[in-house]
């Protein structure tokens, strides 16, 4: 049975961002979609976990903020 890549603790992952500045942790094993960009690269899952943390603040996609 194989594991899914996005649960694996021991992977090797990407962070994504698209243009709606909405972040993604990927697998490196799994080509990069179209509409995303690594932010960050070939990283621990926790590493990328925390990355996410720290940078996207706001969950809502960019178009849907509000300025204030």
């Amino acid at each position: 049975m194989s594991t899914n890549p996005f649960e694996d603790q021991n992977g090797t992952y990407h962070v994504l961002v698209n243009a709606e500045n909405q972040h993604s942790l990927w697998p490196v094993r799994i080509a990069v979609p179209d509409g995303w960009e690594v932010a960050l690269e070939g990283e621990s899952r926790d590493k990328c976990l925390e990355f996410i943390e720290k940078n996207w603040k706001d969950m809502r996609p960019r178009s849907l903020s509000v300025s204030d």
